[in-house]
């Protein structure tokens, strides 16, 4: 039996985040070059989105490329805008297809201009769409969001838009770039790594947190459905006790 038909569908996590890592690794087991790793990498994300239109999962966010990236070799960065344009015009039509929306969370203006282009066309054409919403988080780190946020903040309490006892956990997060979006119920990383990357580390702080060591050009549909199962067999308390989730 399938990881899928073990899921409840009336208990999918409306929210699932990942952290896509091992491209690079991958293609080095393969003896080949980065690229070609980044390249299955696509595949992998085409498969994930599928799998989360199929659970029915309202959100599924992918950790697509971070503020520390620009840090990569030139010619890594430059290959990966490129593909990242490719992508987003091969995909575009099959979103349409199949009903998904497309956001974009990060410091966009950092990317290169015929990057942003190649996304707002993608925005536009998806914008209409009714079902699983793909949250791409490109050139976007917690540090630059918190700092972001901290910043409009500060501005609106000058302004006088706001005043300082309306700062509370639930003005904050209408300041940053997930506002409207629920938080993630589950956070994925692929590669066997134990650690958060500066990823969405206001919006987590609840998360169910999964770790699998398959590199992200091995994950697939069962993947992610394994990950919805386990998701769905353990308790969250969100600070309560055993006997007050239960009700005994």
């Amino acid at each position: 039996m399938s990881f899928f038909d073990q899921i409840d569908k009336s208990r999918v996590p409306q929210h699932v985040a990942v952290i896509m890592d091992g491209n690079g690794r991958w293609a080095k087991r393969q003896n080949l070059d980065r690229a070609f790793g980044h390249k299955e990498g696509i595949t992998a994300v085409r498969r994930a989105i599928e799998a989360a239109a199929k659970a029915e999962i309202s959100y599924i966010t992918l950790y697509t490329f971070s503020t520390e990236n620009w840090n990569r070799p030139v010619e890594e960065v430059k290959a990966l805008m490129a593909l990242m344009i490719q992508a987003v015009a091969n995909e575009t039509p099959d979103l349409i297809k199949n009903n998904i929306r497309v956001k974009v969370i990060g410091d966009i203006e950092r990317l290169p201009a015929d990057t942003q282009k190649a996304l707002d066309f993608c925005l536009a054409e998806t914008a209409k769409c009714t079902g699983t919403t793909v949250i791409l988080a490109l050139s976007y780190s917690s540090k630059w969001e918190l700092t972001k946020a901290m910043k409009s903040i500060a501005h609106d309490l000058k302004e006088g838009k706001i005043k300082e006892e309306d700062i509370d956990e639930s003005l904050i997060p209408q300041y940053l770039a997930t506002k409207g979006i629920p938080d993630p119920d589950i956070l994925i990383r692929t590669g066997g790594e134990l650690r958060i990357s500066n990823f969405l580390l206001w919006q987590i702080a609840y998360s169910e947190l999964y770790f699998t060591d398959e590199l992200w050009p091995e994950f697939n549909e069962e993947s992610l459905y394994k990950a919805v199962l386990d998701f769905q067999n353990r308790e969250r308390r969100f600070g309560k006790t055993s006997e007050q989730v239960s009700g005994n």
